[in-house]
């Protein structure tokens, strides 16, 4: 049947983008033809002539950025306004969706967050009014929701604090909703009385993954990692809740000096760079300048060149030369980089992250070495001294999880969630 996904933006690297991808790739392989409605298209993700844009969905359209800082970043005196806007705006969003699935034949909509977090508030109004006035299915795909970002979505006005409260999550007669842990599942049972599938994310075990080749042969040597070095990569972003220092600290208190950490992840997403100061002052105070690589300018999500004829890395690539993984996460909705290190056979080091880690993976068989509270105890750290000098250790752990990865995280187990939720 004809599907059709609404979503703010497609093409991406952001968990929700990525995850979409997915879920298209496996809508495909079960016969269906999809349809894409989004406001920005970083690439081609479907056959163009399946892709509409409609740049009012945008993150970045002015009357998103306006809503946004009029309901909760620098709010007038008066809510009159915004309000007016909203239905305005929210009712040409939900005729151009009106028209959308018409053109199309779409039988049933997927919204992608746009129906649980209220990062853009016409299109969740929006969708909301389109599905209340016409007789078509709809599922939406809840990432996030507005009370796990604190006070992040907390007005001044009640008005629009209502609003939130009746428009996200989606609270229609007939909407299947699927969230990424089972915590999100109770918080909208209790919240909402809301029914939800839990969905995790998911990657393709049957493709190769992480594998050396002529491409990424001289990567290590590329940042400077001489032959004798054993790698550990953190392949994340620096932000304070990937716990980088907590590698850090590992790193000094594993003393043999031929250990590097390589942090792959740029600090763009460090509000005023407050956070990566911080790391810098720790590796200099610590003095390990030369064990600590920040490898950013050198590996992103795919290979590329730069400008002046470098070659850049994938994520892929350097999954493929670490000997094992950092992941001393605090806080994550599910944390793909886990799963990510089982699919490239790599063992990985984890700290019990809130709230998903243990419930709705940890606790499914994987080996590896668990941190509470990202704690370093003496246990722990002599565990993983013993593992990264080990590579028989480490080919077994890695072999281990890698069958409890696929058995759990795997495209075939997102294609029988989908064949449930799609069941229409």
């Amino acid at each position: 049947m004809n599907i059709g996904i609404i979503i703010g933006r497609i093409g991406d690297v952001d968990g929700v983008a990525l995850e979409t991808e997915k879920w298209i790739t496996v809508l495909q392989r079960m016969g269906h033809e999809i349809f894409i409605l989004s406001g920005h298209f970083k690439k081609d993700v479907i056959a163009r002539e399946n892709q509409h844009a409609l740049r009012s969905l945008s993150f970045f359209s002015p009357e998103c950025e306006w809503e946004q800082n009029r309901a909760f970043f620098f709010p007038p005196d008066d809510p009159q306004r915004l309000l007016e806007h909203l239905e305005t705006s929210s009712n040409l969003i939900a005729t151009e969706i009106f028209r959308w699935v018409l053109d199309n034949r779409i039988k049933v909509i997927l919204s992608e967050n746009a129906c649980a977090l209220p990062a853009h508030l016409s299109m969740g109004l929006g969708i909301k009014t389109a599905i209340e006035h016409m007789d078509i299915p709809i599922v939406s795909h809840d990432h996030d929701f507005y009370w796990e970002r604190g006070s992040r979505y907390e007005s001044p006005f009640a008005e629009v604090n209502r609003l939130l409260k009746k428009t996200f999550p989606l609270q229609l007669p007939g909407v299947r909703h699927a969230v990424i842990n089972s915590t999100l599942k109770d918080d909208l049972q209790k919240k909402f009385d809301i029914e939800s599938v839990v969905v995790p994310n998911v990657m393709d075990f049957e493709q190769a993954y992480a594998e050396k080749d002529a491409y990424n042969a001289d990567l290590l040597s590329s940042l400077g990692v001489g032959d004798d070095s054993i790698p550990i990569f953190q392949i994340t972003r620096i932000v304070r809740r990937k716990g980088v220092e907590v590698a850090i600290d590992l790193l000094e208190r594993l003393e043999d000096p031929r250990l590097k950490l390589i942090i792959t992840g740029s600090a763009a997403d460090d509000h005023r760079k407050g956070y990566y100061l911080e790391l810098l002052q720790q590796i200099d105070e610590k003095g390990m300048q030369d064990r600590i690589i920040f490898a950013h300018h050198k590996i992103l999500s795919g290979r590329a060149t730069t400008a002046s004829g470098e070659k850049i890395y994938s994520l892929a690539d350097a999954y493929a030369h670490a000997i094992a993984c950092t992941y001393f996460s605090t806080y994550e909705g599910f944390g793909n980089a886990f799963v990510e290190a089982a699919l490239a056979r790599r063992p990985i080091f984890v700290n019990n992250y809130k709230p998903v880690f243990w419930p709705d993976i940890g606790s499914k068989g994987f080996r590896t070495v668990m941190l509470e509270d990202n704690v370093l105890t003496d246990e722990a750290v002599a565990e993983i001294d013993r593992i990264v000098h080990d590579p028989a250790l480490q080919r077994e752990m890695a072999e281990h999880n890698y069958s409890i990865a696929k058995q759990h995280f795997s495209f075939e187990v997102l294609e029988e969630k989908l064949d449930q939720l799609f069941a229409f």
